[in-house]
């Protein structure tokens, strides 16, 4: 490494964690510290002898602190091949001595956006060093600090590897610092920009991806997600479906109701869901949707899980249950179970665009918010629903759009009663939703994720029984469609906005 004698650390950090302890680490093993700013004058008040940068560049802190580090001096120790004779002639001209070690942690962009969180100096030395990591070690996180500290106890030095994989880290650090500052700047622009930075860190390794063969992580973007906050009370480890259900089921049940409501969700999908008297009541009824599908299914609950309610879930296989929280008596009798993960989480977030990627490309879309707005609805049929039936419209109509299209979702007595997913023609996603409710859709409610191309769609709703259908409308045989909610008495309300989902 070429390290000088004595060996010099520049120290220069926004988060002090942790930073008085390493610099009297370094001094105790012979090295000289270099600082500025707020830095120094920790270390100094430690009792830690410090060389501050204004010592050696002779010129003082200036501009409120936007220039400290800036300087040939300073850069010139950081930056110079020890092996290229010519940079060595410049040092000593130039009466500049190598750094061997640079700290650095940036301002924190997006705890407090603004112009003047925008690390310059810092961002600076810190890709300085990690271009020049044959020669200099970088730190960007003070979790780093043992690992340098042990190595230099243990090797004198640090280790090609170790300024390798420090100086990785110190390039993710400030491209993530570059993105959070340019995503501020672009914060107004428009919902689908030209170019899109995406910066994602593993928060978490799962099981197994889809199958067992294949891998899976979880990532966080910069910004918070209830996955970040929620608590796992028990279970083994969520596999990439497990995660991706558990998403889905918590979104839906915050999308449905302020009363206490249940979502079991399979394969994506919701094969059982019911708004309750109570939450026990509320996950009675969604399992009593689609029990068979319901085995091993993800449940989601908006209200405490009562000892009742836990008694319920445990009596059936299930793969994860989200809740606002448990009762003491509940949390008890569900981690008896080993298998099942028990997640407590806060209300998830409003994301605003959805990714998928298409080989080594992505679409990008923005998100699909669901309106329920009785007003900007139309009544297509003479008959207009009753009041019941209008809620239950509005239940299935939500659940509808949380479906792999084609879908079509009875319900009734804001229970769903029968739930027909993802068909390549809606008349066959009827006829499974007919199947499944078992005749229990009688004077129940019929969503249709998009209109109705055929009377075909429609009839299975009709032998079902319902007595209210919403659909967006919108098909050249609309007309055919109307006619025949006419002739059995059925109440038709047009959406006008149509949800499919893939």
């Amino acid at each position: 490494m070429n390290q000088v004698n004595p060996p010099r650390a520049l120290l220069s950090v926004y988060d002090k964690t942790g930073i008085v302890a390493f610099a009297d680490a370094l001094v105790t093993l012979g090295w000289e510290i270099i600082s500025s700013g707020g830095t120094a004058q920790e270390l100094i008040n430690a009792n830690i002898s410090v060389t501050e940068v204004s010592e050696i560049t002779q010129s003082p802190e200036m501009l409120e602190g936007r220039v400290k580090t800036l300087h040939p001096l300073i850069h010139g120790g950081i930056l110079a091949d020890r092996s290229n004779p010519n940079h060595l002639a410049d040092l000593k001209k130039h009466g500049i001595t190598p750094i061997d070690l640079v700290v650095s942690n940036l301002y924190p962009f997006n705890s407090d956006p603004g112009i003047e969180m925008i690390d310059i100096g810092g961002s600076t030395m810190v890709r300085a060093a990690a271009k020049n990591h044959a020669y200099v070690g970088v730190i960007v996180e003070p979790t780093d600090y043992d690992l340098v500290v042990e190595e230099i106890k243990t090797q004198g030095t640090l280790t090609t590897e170790t300024r390798s994989y420090l100086a990785h880290k110190a390039f993710m650090h400030t491209a993530s610092y570059d993105h959070q500052i340019s995503g501020w700047l672009n914060r107004d622009s428009q919902e689908l920009p030209d170019s899109l930075h995406i910066e994602l860190t593993e928060a978490e390794t799962l099981r197994y991806g889809e199958n067992p063969h294949q891998k899976g992580s979880r990532y966080r973007t910069a910004k918070s997600s209830w996955w970040d906050s929620a608590v796992m009370h028990g279970g083994k480890e969520m596999s990439y479906l497990n995660v991706f259900d558990t998403d889905a089921a918590w979104r839906l049940v915050h999308d449905l109701s302020e009363e206490p409501c249940a979502v079991i969700i399979k394969h994506a999908n919701p094969c059982g869901v019911a708004i309750g008297t109570d939450i026990s009541s509320a996950y009675q009824r969604a399992h009593e949707c689609d029990p068979i599908s319901a085995f091993g299914g993800i449940v989601a609950v908006n209200r405490e899980v009562t000892e009742e309610m836990a008694q319920q879930v445990v009596e059936i296989f299930t793969e994860v249950l989200v809740a606002p929280g448990f009762h003491p008596a509940a949390l008890s009798l569900l981690t008896e179970k080993k298998n099942l993960r028990i997640f407590e989480a806060e209300k998830p977030e409003t994301a605003t665009k959805e990714i998928r990627s298409i080989g080594n490309g992505f679409l990008v879309q923005t998100t699909d918010p669901l309106q329920i707005n009785r007003d900007e609805w139309e009544v297509v049929t003479s008959r207009h629903p009753t009041e019941n039936e209008w809620l239950d419209l509005e239940f299935a109509w939500t659940i509808a759009a949380r479906v792999t299209s084609n879908t079509i979702v009875f319900a009734k007595d804001l229970q769903a009663v029968g739930i027909g997913a993802g068909q390549q023609n809606r008349r066959d996603a009827g006829r499974i939703a007919s199947t499944k409710a078992a005749g229990r859709a009688t004077g129940g409610a019929c969503a249709s994720d998009a209109f109705f191309p055929f009377q075909d769609g429609l009839d299975a709703a009709i032998e079902a029984g319902v007595t209210s259908v919403i659909q967006p409308g919108g098909s050249i045989r609309d007309d055919e469609v109307i006619k025949a909610a006419e002739k059995s008495g059925i109440a038709m309300v047009f959406t006008k906005e149509r949800h499919f989902r893939h």
